[in-house]
């Protein structure tokens, strides 16, 4: 009888016999964490071979969408039931507005306090496109040029209409761009919208220039 052959197999035997114990062992160990993870599936960690506690794992938080945008979101771009129809009945307003005597000051005045008064009867904040509507329809554009003494028709580079005519709308107008500031700083307006009108109506700008001036060669 060969001794060494016997002791071999019975080697074989008990390896394959812990084995099977060890994955008997494991598999029951699986079901119990199965059943006290209430029927959920179970995940078993490559490093360890034990079941992952979910309690334990982190996770990563991530920046919701649209981060500290102003545009995304209720940032005052959401709109309230009746919005539509008041910004539309004072639009209406403006454009109902009888054409005065753009060459009498105390007209263009008192339209102006109208103009105002509209938008204060409204409760909201006045616009440039708006203020020239009141002035007989003009643009938006003349009306800047009105402000900046930019040519117009008639007198060259300056406005044709009247001296006195032109200081009362330029100070109408320096008037709104104050009121373009006590927003912005006061955060009443969206700064996004703020910048924009800023740049566009008031000529504000953020950036840098820069002069070069060339070096004079002497002989």
């Amino acid at each position: 009888m060969n001794i060494d052959k016997q002791l071999k197999d019975e080697e074989t035997v008990s390896g394959a016999d812990s084995l099977k114990g060890k994955e008997t062992v494991s598999e029951e160990t699986v079901g119990a964490a199965g059943e006290s993870a209430g029927g959920e599936e179970v995940r078993i960690s490559p490093r360890t071979g034990k079941p992952i506690d979910k309690s334990k794992s982190h996770k990563r938080k991530g920046k919701p969408r649209g981060g500290n945008s102003p545009v995304i979101g209720d940032n005052g771009l959401m709109l309230e039931p009746g919005d539509n129809t008041k910004f539309l009945s004072l639009n209406m307003e403006l454009y109902n507005l009888p054409e005065i005597d753009m060459e009498n000051v105390e007209e263009v005045q008192q339209r102006l306090n109208d103009y105002f008064g509209i938008y204060a009867k409204y409760d909201t904040k006045p616009t440039v496109a708006g203020m020239a509507l009141a002035l007989n329809g003009m643009n938006r554009r003349t009306l800047i040029a009105i402000v900046n003494d930019y040519a117009t028709g008639g007198a060259g580079y300056k406005t044709a209409l009247p001296q006195a005519v032109a200081l009362c709308i330029k100070k109408a107008y320096f008037l709104m761009e104050n009121l373009w500031e006590n927003y912005m700083q006061n955060g009443k307006v969206n700064p996004v919208a703020g910048i924009f009108l800023g740049k566009n109506n008031y000529g504000y700008q953020d950036k840098t220039e820069y002069v070069l001036t060339p070096n004079a060669q002497q002989d």
